[in-house]
């Protein structure tokens, strides 16, 4: 694949001293952290130009990764979606009007890659979220599948290394064409 045209930003929301949503000894931060790295690392492979927010288990805090998005890149951050009922399930992504379609992409090839729902691209003030500042800045977030839901997590702990390389292949693509 030859190399994007515009940068990519890729950033793992939460971290170590705000690990997000909790499932046994799972962590958000720490699955969108390595995941993070996964996409990242096809990214590399693919000789993309691409940012991220950190390495390793380490990233930056929200403020400063913001900062990372620039004007005509392609930004994402991961998330994990949770719920009190563990049969909530699936992936969908928030975003301003001008990343709908990039987020309905990465909606369907997760939703197939993990068997999971597609709940779809929404905007960024769906159900609980409002003013979110990476959407704000121009990013759109992932929630990849709800760590609440034991059978979502399992699709994604077999899964993962499939479904990063389709994200990034998504990426790319967006990267080189538009949205």
């Amino acid at each position: 694949m030859a190399p994007n045209s515009r940068n990519i930003v890729i950033t793992a929301g939460h971290s170590n001293t705000d690990p997000g949503a909790v499932s046994g000894s799972f962590t958000e931060a720490r699955i969108v952290t390595e995941f993070r790295n996964l996409v990242a690392d096809c990214l590399k492979r693919a000789n993309a130009k691409f940012t991220t927010d950190g390495e390793g288990d380490t990233n930056l805090p929200l403020a400063n990764a913001i900062k990372l998005i620039s004007p005509g890149s392609v930004a994402v951050e991961f998330h994990c979606n949770a719920f009190s009922k563990p049969s909530a399930t699936g992936v969908e992504t928030l975003s301003r009007d001008q990343n709908t379609a990039l987020g309905a992409r990465l909606c369907a090839a997760v939703s197939k890659i993990l068997s999971i729902t597609n709940r779809g691209a929404k905007g960024e003030s769906s159900g609980q979220h409002s003013r979110l500042g990476f959407v704000s800045a121009g990013g759109l977030i992932l929630e990849l599948f709800f760590i609440s839901n034991p059978d979502d997590l399992q699709a994604y702990l077999g899964k993962k290394l499939e479904l990063a390389q389709a994200v990034a292949d998504i990426l790319i693509e967006a990267a080189n064409q538009g949205r």
